[in-house]
């Protein structure tokens, strides 16, 4: 089985491009997409940001581990591409999760200034709908580097061109190796 078969959990900040770049690399390695927001959305049949209107930030990070776990079955049987949403590694049991899951996990770095300029105008995502966006990226991002740091076999900047970060993580796929255990 070849690196690419192994697939590839995408973690990062809202904005990094985790699922544009999923979705293509998926469709490269001809795997299967799973991203966890859309999973989420799917099964509660409504968006995210009414589920943080009636459950709160708990309620939604508790239907994200569940689809998390079912993600990384369906990845561990059949390979997947999975993008993670952005909150996924505040869970200390979602780190264990990813880190246990055998599959290779890309870090899709941006600066604050870039995710900002990517995100000012948009109104779907619920952390950012407060008075001073900016200043939530900046926190978000305090928050968690270290944690996406700390789960990611790999860190790939994608603070200037999305475009190329496809083929990058292909050729850190290569690189790590050509069997199922070596992911």
């Amino acid at each position: 089985m070849s690196a690419e078969q192994c697939g590839a959990i995408l973690v990062g900040m809202m904005g990094a491009g985790k699922s544009t770049i999923g979705r293509r690399l998926a469709a490269n390695l001809r795997l299967p997409f799973l991203d966890t927001d859309g999973e989420v959305e799917r099964r509660a049949g409504v968006t995210i940001k009414e589920i943080f209107a009636r459950e709160g930030e708990s309620g939604f990070r508790g239907r994200e581990t569940r689809v998390l776990i079912d993600c990384l079955n369906q990845a561990r049987l059949n390979s997947a591409v999975i993008a993670t949403g952005g909150g996924i590694v505040m869970n200390d049991a979602n780190r264990e999760l990813l880190k246990c899951a055998g599959i290779p996990i890309f870090y899709l770095h941006a600066t604050p200034d870039v995710l900002y300029a990517r995100l000012k105008n948009d109104r779907k995502r619920p952390l950012l709908q407060d008075s001073d966006p900016r200043a939530t990226i900046d926190q978000l991002y305090t928050l968690r580097e270290s944690l996406y740091r700390e789960v990611a076999s790999v860190v790939i900047d994608v603070s200037s061109r999305q475009s190329t970060a496809v083929e990058r993580i292909q050729l850190a796929l290569d690189g790590l190796g050509g069997t199922r255990s070596e992911c």
